[in-house]
């Protein structure tokens, strides 16, 4: 039998019933159509988290003080946990590799200026803090280079900050009160929008030592390091641990990458995405059950069909070819309609809600084509068989 027979025979029993035909891909479509929507949406988040993360530099390593891996020994053993401090952040510093070293204390506080007030995000930090993070002063200057035990009260505001205390007018010079002490403003930050519902730019920075006067905080929250991109991140580690452990006469830090950090981010994401994407699968197994009725019916049907083909010289294999070709078809149909559709809605769905960012993946364009193909494949087998299994003369014999 020639391949174009094969085709028609196949093509010719999908087409001549329509609604069947709809019927039988309805399951397969919506399961690829869900398998579409839903990973695009997930890729998209996966893309739109990395972009926020990434906007700040690859090249950071967070240090917090504390160990947070389990260790024996008794419960009642005294903590020997050192904060960590101003003269580790200017230690940390000297190391080589070291391109930025920022220490953080954050909280909340009331500002005024300018006959207005309002609560703000207030950051405690250090100079190097633009360098380390890729943010850009839009005007004037930031926290200067002070002795870091004692520096000038000065501040620097975020642009949201700015227009809603100071408008259209320059807040350069003028002072501001923060928490009931006052500064002055030396430095308007570049907008840097949003990141994960939280406003960067309603922010106002001041030096380190004096907001930890104004949290009455002894310690550092956190300290923030930028290095060469040259540098392995291992070498950095090792330094930093071997500097603070000498320093605090233990290992009582914990220190993070941003390597690390989106490790365990993309395989969260990706845990989330695959999960929604096994949502779609139960409607490809329906669609896979729905192949399976329809083609046992059409070989009931088709009986005589079979017996005068296995009569007029078709072998086992052609009829066996014939009906998981015919299968093969039905679900390729299914799933192309079932992937215009979730790509479509995705599209669509990203028009209308401009804030949910989606990202169509090939590769689960494929997988999921490949996938409709192999259940219209296993979905057709029994039928195949059974009809491949005819006797030709009792097939002719059938009412």
């Amino acid at each position: 039998m020639l391949i174009y027979d094969y085709a028609k025979l196949a093509t010719g029993s999908v087409t001549d019933n329509p609604l069947r035909t709809f019927l039988t891909t309805l399951g397969i479509t919506i399961g690829i159509a869900a398998v579409i929507l839903l990973t695009s949406i997930g890729e998209g988040v996966n893309q739109f988290i990395i972009k926020q993360f990434t906007q700040f530099g690859t090249t950071l390593i967070q240090i917090q003080p504390g160990k947070t891996t389990v260790m024996g020994g008794s419960v009642s053993a005294i903590n020997t946990t050192r904060p960590l401090s101003i003269d580790d952040v200017t230690a940390l510093s000297r190391l080589p590799y070291i391109e930025a070293s920022v220490g953080f204390v954050v909280g909340n506080a009331e500002i005024k200026a300018n006959q207005r007030q309002r609560r703000t995000s207030v950051y405690g930090t250090s100079p190097d803090f633009p360098r380390a993070f890729a943010f850009e002063v839009a005007m004037g200057s930031f926290l200067p280079d002070d002795n870091p035990h004692t520096p000038r009260a000065t501040a620097v505001i975020g642009n949201t900050v700015k227009n809603e205390l100071y408008g259209d007018a320059n807040p350069l010079g003028e002072f501001i009160r923060v928490g009931g002490s006052r500064y002055r403003v030396i430095g308007v930050m570049e907008p840097k929008g949003q990141m994960l519902g939280f406003d960067l730019d309603d922010t106002v920075y001041l030096p380190l030592a004096r907001a930890m006067s104004l949290f009455n905080s002894a310690s550092i929250m956190e300290i923030d390091l930028s290095y060469r991109e040259d540098i392995p991140v291992k070498t950095v580690i090792e330094n930093v641990q071997h500097l603070l452990t000498t320093r605090h006469g233990t290992d009582d830090i914990t220190i993070t990458s941003q390597e690390q950090m989106m490790a365990v981010l993309n395989s969260i994401l990706k845990v989330l995405t695959s999960a929604v994407a096994g949502l779609g699968t139960i409607s490809l197994v329906v669609g896979g059950i729905g192949i399976l009725t329809i083609m046992m019916i059409a070989v009931r049907e088709r009986t005589k069909e079979i017996g005068l083909l296995r009569a007029l010289g078709a072998t086992r294999l052609n009829v066996l070819t014939l009906f998981l070709g015919e299968a093969i078809i039905l679900a390729a149909m299914g799933g192309l309609a079932g992937l215009l559709i979730g790509a479509s809605a995705a599209y669509l769905i990203h028009f209308f809600i401009p804030l949910l960012p989606v990202k169509i993946s090939w590769f689960y364009i494929v997988l999921a084509e490949l996938v409709a193909v192999t259940i219209g494949l296993v979905a057709g087998a029994l039928p195949a068989a059974r009809a491949a299994s005819m006797v030709p003369l009792d097939a002719l014999r059938s009412e």
